[in-house]
């Protein structure tokens, strides 16, 4: 069980508002995986504030930094600014492995619901 910086870029994303993607927006969240690259809940306890996030992009406006989160049986990206937005949820992230190649869903605070794809995992 490690920390790991995880790499998210958008992905294709028909009928929305980046529908072929863009690799100049996403997200780099440092995360607590186990062995087999799910999240290790025990180990985002231990090291919860290491459990960062940031989400890039070429509009300064969408930038922000926050920490990842864990609420019930829930993870989610949650920043400390309100210009940042509300809380992002993203889709059954405890459910997901977190390794290069696979892809998430994440509830953008504009509403829009958007495909990321995995593209670097790092130990930290």
């Amino acid at each position: 069980m490690s920390l790991y910086r995880v790499v998210m870029r958008l992905s294709r994303n028909p009928g929305t508002s980046h529908p072929d993607g863009d690799d100049h927006r996403g997200y780099t969240v440092v995360a607590p995986l186990d062995a087999s690259g799910h999240l290790d809940l025990e180990l985002w306890r231990a090291e919860k504030e290491k459990c960062t996030v940031l989400r890039f992009s070429p509009d300064e406006d969408e930038k922000a930094d926050g920490w990842l989160t864990h609420r019930g049986s829930h993870w989610y990206f949650r920043y400390d600014e309100e210009d940042e937005g509300p809380d992002e949820p993203v889709f059954r992230l405890g459910d997901h492995l977190l390794r290069q190649g696979e892809y998430l869903t994440i509830h953008e605070a504009d509403g829009e619901d958007l495909t990321y794809k995995i593209t670097d995992v790092v130990k930290v």
